[in-house]
């Protein structure tokens, strides 16, 4: 069975949006964002919200702009290799290859696409990840932190939600960010 992963860039305290501003920095380099997607690529399918969706969408010809570097077109080629999934109740048509829309999350149909799939599966967004989480779905969490504290926003984990998690492993990098990757402690 496929797995399903819930991977975010987030602030230092926490959040994968801030209230004002950015996320600081420390997700913005080349050995960060070829980590991110060396780690990624065994992702078959995307679930996204309407506005993770629509923020992703970008990867759709990103390899088309002028001197981009190698790990962004890769990036890119894995992005438009993979299925997609939006789930949203306002979005009327999308504007990438293998892309569908749900108009509702189901537990139970998440459960049979990682009953089925081959390859991992990521979910993508905090609202829609709360979901899945609340669902017991999630099997993989993977924070990239920043060295900002932004002090309010989106959080990455649900309010209405206890876990127990188990570090998988750690890796910091040069620019200050740290990814945790963690699973449920079953």
């Amino acid at each position: 069975m496929a797995q399903l992963v819930y991977g975010m860039i987030t602030s230092l305290d926490g959040y994968t949006s801030a209230a004002e501003g950015d996320l600081g920095t420390g997700a913005e380099d080349e050995e960060v964002h070829t980590y991110i997607g060396d780690r990624f690529r065994s992702v078959g399918t995307f679930l996204y919200g309407r506005r993770m969706y629509e923020t992703m969408v970008f990867w759709e010809t990103a390899h088309t702009l002028p001197d981009v570097p190698p790990h962004i077109e890769q990036y890119a080629r894995d992005w438009q290799a993979a299925e997609k999934v939006v789930y949203s109740t306002t979005l009327g048509s999308v504007s990438s290859e293998r892309t569908r829309i749900e108009r509702s999350f189901d537990p139970d149909a998440v459960r049979a696409l990682k009953a089925g799939a081959d390859h991992d599966l990521s979910i993508d967004g905090p609202h829609l990840a709360a979901q899945a989480i609340a669902a017991g779905l999630v099997d993989e969490y993977h924070l990239f932190r920043t060295t900002s504290v932004v002090g309010g926003g989106t959080r990455f984990f649900p309010d209405s939600v206890r876990l127990d998690l188990e570090l998988v492993e750690q890796r910091a990098f040069a620019s200050g960010l740290v990814h945790s990757h963690y699973r449920p402690r079953r």
